[in-house]
């Protein structure tokens, strides 16, 4: 993957040395080594420059960022991948469901890092896979994959100061209260590596504000509303930290598990998955810093459950 930025120099630029004006617009130290170690990626007005360079108005600094080699260990397959935003910069996918997202035990040619790189394969791109925002193998929905190691980073540190914000919809057991704060800490249980539970003693913070939502074929109510049919809810949830299954932990723990989420709620038998969909991700541009913002469908699997409300 080859990616060319260029940056027109203004009077608020100028007087910075290259390194500073690098640091300032999201270049790594991982990157500002790379780029040192890598002769004529840098560039200021046509010829090569080093970090020490001051800038002045009317400059152009030109960064290229090339990555000949693909991610190791992940074997290009033919699988279906649902883009629904492509730049130069980022992509945004709706996962379905049964798709672990990076290879591991026992899921070396299934995954969507498998998915991507037979994208870029048939490109004959190079491409290096990186995931911002994760999700569970049976969790359908969006997810953001950066296309060069600038947009990686920038988006990395989004997601850590919580200014990517994602919203999902859930089917949960039970009429769930009207809206609600779930404040409880998350963490290992001793039995299980996988399992998590809420430990207030040892684990670590976590906070997920949820809504009850009617679900309408064409669009969201946007007032709160109960969905009783079937003594099922359909929950719109936002999360402030992004603990390891923090949904299904914490919607468990008010006692209202998830539909199909055999880890956590044994005896359902709704759903042959958890019912969760990252369902909308807004976010700011790594590049262009424009805010963006998707939203996916509600999957026919959870849609059945909640036909028209009548309100």
């Amino acid at each position: 993957m080859k990616r060319i930025l260029t940056y027109p120099i203004t009077e608020s630029d100028s007087d910075q040395r290259i390194y500073d004006f690098l640091y300032h617009h999201g270049y790594s130290r991982h990157i500002r080594t790379w780029l040192k170690q890598h002769p004529g990626s840098v560039r200021l007005n046509g010829e090569e420059a080093l970090f020490y360079f001051p800038l002045k108005n009317g400059d152009l600094l030109e960064i290229s960022l090339e990555e000949e080699h693909p991610s190791e260990n992940i074997v290009p397959v033919d699988l279906p991948i649902h883009i629904i935003y492509e730049d130069e910069d980022l992509m945004v996918i709706d996962k379905t469901a049964d798709m672990p997202v990076h290879p591991s035990i026992g899921n070396y040619e299934n995954t969507l890092a498998n998915a991507a790189a037979w994208y870029f394969h048939q490109q004959d791109i190079p491409f290096v896979f990186r995931c911002i925002n994760r999700l569970d193998r049976d969790t359908t929905g969006l997810l953001i994959l950066a296309k060069h190691m600038l947009s990686g980073a920038i988006l990395s540190d989004q997601m850590k100061k919580r200014a990517i914000h994602r919203t999902y919809l859930a089917i949960t057991e039970g009429k769930t209260d009207p809206a609600g704060t779930i404040d409880s800490p998350i963490g290992r249980t001793d039995q299980s590596l996988i399992l998590r539970q809420v430990d207030h003693e040892n684990g670590d913070s976590a906070c997920t504000h949820y809504l009850q939502k009617c679900w309408h074929p064409k669009t969201f109510y946007p007032e709160t509303l109960p969905v009783p049919q079937d003594g099922l809810s359909l929950v719109q949830l936002q999360l402030e930290t992004g603990r390891t299954h923090q949904i299904r932990v914490h919607m468990t723990s008010i006692g209202h598990p998830l539909i199909g989420d055999t880890l956590y709620n044994p005896e359902t038998a709704l759903m042959n998955r958890q019912a969760l969909h990252s369902y909308r991700l807004a976010f700011t541009h790594p590049v262009t810093g424009v805010s963006l913002e998707f939203t996916s469908p509600l999957p026919e699997d959870m849609v059945e459950f909640f036909p028209d409300c009548n309100t």
